[in-house]
């Protein structure tokens, strides 16, 4: 989503290399490109030119450190008040139990199944969910909220009968309360525009319900236009959060650098996809990091403890470091590596990816399914034993996974060099130079290139503190 605006940003600070002091002349035309990349990715006006004024005031007449170069300086400076513009401080829901919160926005923005992502996501975390379905106007709603309620087997109150909302809204409550259940999502109807009885009806359902959590839920591609959503809602219902979703959308991004400065409200969910597992806290300083290219490894950490299985990833790793690697433990390599999501997701979470995450993402994504295909084309002796792979077993190969045999050479060659370098780096010895350098030039060689891997700090993360942690 952050795509344009991280690019934008990076060549903005291009400007200030060199430099020994900054000060309003060097830093007028960075500034004025951040405005304006500011402005292309919809964020309101307002915003933008209060952001610039409050960088412009941090950055002047600094020394720069021997340390660091202006155009790091700058960016942590960037990076504080993009933290502070995103909602710095807590996102945490309210503690209390039985735990009530209302889903508020317009039509479309995505209320029914992200009431479904957050029970999904709250169970997780012990509690006992029940969706109340309060909106009784679009056209086949509470089936909708039914049927996602089955999948993450919670269960669902509706009543048919009634278009009081209000009424609908108790009787679900007490339902709830009656059977122990201790979180209560109520899924209100939306429009598409805010109209007096929308306002109207939402008011009374929360004099009725009284609930802990107020959450807008605002789709990312609204633009500007969300601010003045925001602040309608805010008025009449008193937020308490909003949540964003279709993060992993092409929308600009926009909606979420203004509503927390217009609305004073946080952001504390994100949605990142159509599943009901793609649903996270939204975390302002690591989204900040990611608009400026510099990754967001923890969460990246996170999502590889929720999914993958870390004692199948250490039995791999001690495989692989043992020289006993074959086609079967490639195959678990790569169905750990979908379970984090896709390629420019997890690109993403890496620091300077942002252009690899551009070019790569389809390419590698098809890449890996005909990876896939072909080793699910060997049988499960070939798969074991490659060295079994004479060229009459990979022609077989190459026609059932319908690929060239060039294709079915390729995968073998990656494998053969992979079990190479991991027999190299056994016993915990480092690579030397003239290793590396080989090492380079062969990834290049594949299409990747390696002096694209730095980002605006520079050079690829340290992973190291992350061993084991990773499938990769």
């Amino acid at each position: 989503m952050f795509e344009s605006l991280t690019d934008k940003l990076t060549n903005a600070m291009r400007h200030l290399r060199g430099t020994a002091k900054l000060s309003e002349e060097n830093m007028g035309e960075a500034l004025k490109e951040v405005r304006a990349a500011l402005l292309s990715a919809d964020v309101h006006f307002k915003v933008a030119r209060a952001f610039i004024e409050r960088v412009k005031e941090k950055c002047v007449g600094q020394e720069v450190l021997k340390t660091v170069t202006p155009g790091q300086q700058i960016i942590k400076i960037i990076n504080d008040e993009l933290v502070a513009l995103l909602g710095e401080g807590s996102t945490e829901l309210s503690q209390k139990k039985p735990l009530k919160i209302m889903m508020v926005g317009l039509q479309g923005g995505g209320k029914t199944t992200t009431s479904a992502k957050l029970a999904k996501a709250l169970k997780k975390d012990g509690y006992k969910p029940r969706l109340v379905a309060c909106d009784v106007y679009r056209p086949a709603a509470i089936d909708q909220l039914e049927t996602v309620a089955g999948q993450i087997d919670v269960p669902c109150f509706a009543k048919r009968d009634t278009t009081d909302v209000p009424f609908i809204g108790e009787l679900g409550l007490s339902e709830a309360l009656s059977a122990g259940d201790d979180l209560i999502i109520f899924d209100t109807a939306g429009r598409l525009q805010i109209d007096e009885q929308l306002i109207e009806e939402i008011k009374e359902l929360k004099k009725r319900v009284n609930p802990d959590e107020v959450l807008l839920v605002v789709d990312g591609a609204i633009g500007q236009e969300a601010v003045n959503v925001a602040k309608t809602f805010n008025e009449a219902v008193q937020l308490t959060g909003i949540v964003m979703t279709k993060l992993d959308g092409d929308a600009r991004g926009g909606a979420a650098l203004s509503m927390k400065e217009i609305t004073g409200v946080p952001i504390k969910f994100a949605g990142t996809g159509e599943k009901l597992d793609n649903f996270d806290v939204f975390h302002p300083d690591r989204m900040a990091s990611r608009i400026l290219g510099m990754g967001d490894v923890v969460s990246l950490v996170e999502k590889a403890q929720e999914t993958i299985d870390q004692d199948e990833a250490a039995n791999m790793a001690e495989r692989m470091m043992s020289g006993d690697f074959n086609f079967e433990d490639m195959l678990n390599q790569f169905r750990q590596i979908k379970k984090l999501g896709s390629m420019s997701s997890i690109l993403g979470m890496l620091p300077g990816m942002g252009k690899m995450n551009m070019n790569m993402d389809d390419k590698a994504e098809s890449q890996m399914k005909r990876s896939e295909a072909i080793i699910l084309s060997m049988t499960k002796k070939e798969r074991q034993k490659p060295q079994l792979l004479n060229s009459s077993r990979r022609n077989r190969i190459a026609r059932g996974a319908g690929v060239k045999m060039a294709e079915v050479n390729q995968l073998v060659k990656q494998h053969m060099q992979m079990k190479k370098m991991m027999k190299k780096m056994q016993g915990g010895g480092k690579m030397g130079k003239g290793q590396m350098k080989k090492m380079m030039k062969q990834m290049k060689g594949s299409g990747m290139d390696p002096s694209q891997m730095g980002g605006m700090g520079g050079g690829m993360p340290d992973l190291s503190s992350f061993k084991g942690k990773l499938p990769f």
